[in-house]
């Protein structure tokens, strides 16, 4: 970032190349399969960090990212005063597939509930929530860079997996009745 901010052109190639995909995934999940909001989002979050001059040399680059594109979508879903519900489709599934290329706690779910499924679940989960886990179980960012993205105490990061988790536990019970089918 620092490259950046002295003008180099190739390392914001080289911040896009290695945080586009990642950033794309995590936002796409934020906005419930929102892919026009989310290539905005995306587009938008690249364009801020050009003209960020208040950049701290040292600080870790990632969460900084994360954190500018987490009040993007924000203050998208604030100043249009929208509310949004989830509708998995299978060209949803197959979105969730290719934006997060790596391996993670995803799979664990996935193996034992389906796709659409948990994104649905995740969904029903408020927004707090849903971005802590996010950025903990589909980016692998660790708590200390979770509470520097949100903007949020430490403590508060652990309660929100916590209870985000335990919620999203509890919608993907099998419902009563169904284990006998």
């Amino acid at each position: 970032m620092e490259k950046v901010m002295s003008g180099d052109e190739n390392a914001l190639g080289l911040l896009v190349e290695r945080h586009h995909s990642p950033l794309l995934g995590y936002l796409y999940r934020l906005n419930n399969g929102d892919r026009a909001l989310t290539e905005d989002l995306v587009q938008e979050a690249f364009l801020r960090i050009l003209g960020r001059a208040n950049y701290q040399p040292g600080r870790p680059f990632k969460p900084w990212l994360y954190a500018i594109a987490t009040n993007l979508a924000r203050d998208y879903y604030k100043s249009a005063a929208r509310r949004y519900s989830v509708t998995a489709s299978a060209e949803d599934e197959r979105l969730y597939s290719v934006l997060d290329n790596g391996p993670g706690p995803e799979e664990l779910v996935l193996s034992a509930e389906k796709g659409s499924e948990v994104a649905a679940a995740l969904g029903q989960l408020g927004p707090e929530y849903r971005a802590a886990l996010l950025l903990r179980f589909y980016n692998g960012l660790s708590l200390q860079e979770i509470a520097q993205t949100l903007d949020i105490p430490l403590g508060t990061v652990k309660s929100r997996l916590s209870v985000g988790t335990h919620r999203l536990r509890e919608l993907l019970k099998p419902k009563v009745g169904m284990e006998l089918l």
